[in-house]
């Protein structure tokens, strides 16, 4: 797994042993089982969660009903706005699929910053790729129609479709089950 995440940074920077030595020291990687809560809705936490295998997901609970915002797959990062802003979280964190993460937190960032700078510049940079991507992604999401915003997550996240709960998937798309249902056939029914 630790070669996985220095491919990763590899994208951004390169590593000396020596900082490839420090960042294995830290003890960052978990397997998480499907269905782990990572984070609950009022928990303060000071974890970051980068997805080396598996699907973790971002949901509130809203009049007793789940609504999902977000799915984190293979090589996305989340830093929960809690954690920058020290507050309890709103939302929850949980496992789509048993997963393996590198899970870091605020004191390991700072001493790694401190020790190797050039790592605090790859987290701007990727935090600027990852603040630019939502920021796409909600104007997509906020400008179409349910049918548009289904095809959209086929044509970039096919393999979602496969990995995760159709109720969660029609939540994520903000409609009902049952509509995902009936979109899914019309959408055949056109093929055909």
């Amino acid at each position: 797994m630790k070669n996985i995440l220095f491919d990763f940074i590899s994208k951004y920077i390169s590593l000396t042993e020596d900082e490839k030595n420090a960042l294995i020291s830290l003890d960052l990687f978990r397997t998480v089982k499907k269905g782990t809560v990572l984070l609950k809705e009022g928990q303060h936490s000071n974890e970051s969660y980068f997805v080396l295998k598996g699907c973790i997901r971002t949901y509130y609970i809203i009049d007793g009903e789940e609504k999902t915002t977000a799915f984190y797959t293979e090589m996305d990062a989340l830093t929960p706005h809690s954690v920058i802003n020290k507050t309890p979280s709103d939302f929850f964190i949980s496992c789509v699929e048993d997963c393996i993460l590198s899970v870091s937190n605020s004191d390991m960032e700072a001493e790694v910053n401190s020790k190797f700078p050039k790592f605090e510049l790859m987290c701007r940079k990727l935090s600027e790729e990852l603040l630019a991507k939502e920021r796409i992604d909600f104007d997509e999401f906020k400008t179409s129609s349910p049918e548009e915003r289904y095809l959209n997550l086929l044509q970039k996240r096919p393999d979602l479709v496969q990995r995760v709960p159709q109720h969660q998937l029609a939540s994520y798309l903000g409609i009902k089950p049952q509509s995902l249902s009936r979109l899914r056939a019309r959408l055949l029914e056109k093929k055909s």
